[in-house]
């Protein structure tokens, strides 16, 4: 179940109309970019945490 967290930045990116602004800004650069940019490290949390729950659970 821990596994479906996996599924959020392909969520969270896939829907592009969503994104797809360029207010609010922060530091100049548009939403789109830095959304994106936001689910970089955010994606290698995720990973980082179901990997550590299911090398526990085996």
């Amino acid at each position: 179940m821990i596994r479906l967290l996996l599924l959020l930045p392909f969520i969270g990116l896939m829907i592009v109309p969503f994104y797809n602004l360029r207010e609010p800004m922060l530091f100049g650069f548009p939403f789109f970019y830095w959304y994106q940019l936001a689910w970089v490290p955010l994606t290698s949390l995720l990973t980082y945490i179901v990997y550590r729950r299911v090398r526990d659970a085996g």
